[in-house]
């Protein structure tokens, strides 16, 4: 399980870019919603305004913390599938509740009564490569992936998984 998460192509350019550009760009709109930063409203806000839509405040709280810490952790390529998977989610639920009813161009000369899912989509997609492909280049999961697989800690007749041993016993 935990080889599935952090194994990565430590030499894949392409996953480096896809993790990279969208935790950039995710990460100013999640630190809108968790420190009132670019203009947002901060945490407690945001959470009530998702709850004042009809959206669990336990749901309104994951979606604050994966857009700002998923996407620093993007940037950082700690854990980087899981945090393309709750990015993924986030812009799909976005998609779904939200954007789908205005179409799909974004609002660029202020005639929609709201954003089309175009952007949306593009953040899908590029969470979606991140979750097949992993981190990639520069990924601090690779490194951690590495340090694990070099430990005795998950290796065992050649498969993955976690074994203790306590005083030579297996």
């Amino acid at each position: 399980m935990i080889e599935k998460i952090l194994k990565t192509d430590n030499f894949d350019w392409g996953a480096l870019i896809a993790r990279v550009f969208l935790g950039v760009v995710i990460l100013p709109h999640g630190l809108q919603k968790l420190l009132g930063m670019f203009g947002g409203y901060g945490f407690s806000a945001t959470v009530e305004y998702f709850a004042s839509t009809g959206i669990p405040s336990l749901i309104g709280v994951l979606i604050v913390m994966g857009e700002s810490f998923g996407a620093l952790f993007l940037i950082l390529g700690l854990i980087s599938r899981v945090s393309a998977a709750g990015i993924a989610l986030i812009m799909l639920g976005a998609t779904v509740m939200v954007h789908s009813q205005f179409g799909f161009f974004m609002n660029w000369f202020g005639t929609q009564g709201g954003e089309g899912f175009e952007y949306h989509l593009l953040a899908l997609g590029l969470a979606l490569v991140v979750l097949v492909k992993g981190g990639g280049k520069w990924a601090l999961d690779g490194e951690i992936f590495k340090m694990f697989s070099q430990s005795q800690l998950f290796q065992s007749s050649g498969k993955t998984l976690l074994s203790f041993q306590y005083g030579g016993e297996g």
